[in-house]
């Protein structure tokens, strides 16, 4: 098991050498420090603790400071846990970059669903309507409430309330391409979240020994020789006729 955190940038699409587009997600992968290391020992679980993107330490405060400076770092924004990772393998204070994945590799992918406010029951649960005569009056309402048996609403009744805003992961995404150059992640698919949210990228439970086959992507920053030696013919031919 391992994890890095990164940043939603948007989504694009690659196309192989054999002609196939695959849709994909652009995840910026900034450094990330190892701010704290617990085990079984002393916590309970073994688990690493994440530190990604660097703020000022005016919007920051003494202990989110002291606790990142046992790592000789600066203080982060986001602190994340991964668990299940093998604790002997990290040092505090290392810095995890893009490459701790590889091309082909299954991933799950977690981060916060976009907020969509609040909802009725048609557009949330995707229930059906009722008729739209004048006579029916009964149009989008939630259904039957307190019926005479029970004579209380039943507990997980399906009510209008908020949509999105919650904690969503997607499973079994396949790594695309690692970019070192740009420090991002290219996941094949969607993932949740809104542009430039914070995302989790974490081995696959279902999937943690699984590597496909790398894709052979095509490159369009290849560059095309001129001859700029070769003559320009001029075919605007001007005729002097007297």
């Amino acid at each position: 098991m391992k994890g890095i955190l990164g940043k939603k940038i948007g989504m694009t699409q690659v196309f192989t050498a054999e002609g196939k587009l695959i849709p994909v997600t652009v995840i910026e992968v900034e450094p990330n420090v190892v701010t704290q290391i617990k085990t079984v020992v002393k916590d309970g679980y073994d688990a690493i603790q994440l530190g990604a993107q660097t703020v000022r330490e005016k919007i920051s405060n003494k202990p989110k400071m002291g606790h990142t400076k046992k790592a000789n770092t600066e203080p982060k924004r986001f602190l994340r846990e991964i668990r299940g990772v093998d604790v002997n393998s990290y040092t505090l204070g290392q810095v995890l970059k893009a490459d701790i994945f590889e091309e082909g590799e299954i991933v799950d992918v977690t981060g916060i669903s976009k907020g969509k406010g609040f909802q009725g029951v048609i557009k949330r649960y995707n229930q059906s309507r009722g008729p739209m005569g004048h006579g029916s009056q009964y149009h989008r309402g939630v259904g039957s409430l307190g019926t005479m048996r029970p004579m209380h609403v039943l507990k997980g009744k399906k009510l209008p309330g908020q949509m999105g805003n919650v904690k969503r992961t997607i499973q079994n995404l396949e790594i695309v391409q690692v970019d070192m150059e740009n420090n991002c992640i290219l996941v094949k698919g969607n993932v949740p979240g809104a542009k430039k949210s914070l995302v989790i990228i974490k081995t696959a439970v279902k999937k943690p020994d699984v590597k496909n086959e790398k894709a052979n992507l095509i490159s369009y920053n290849e560059e095309v020789s001129v001859n700029e030696t070769a003559p320009i013919e001029n075919t605007n031919t001007v005729e002097n006729a007297e």
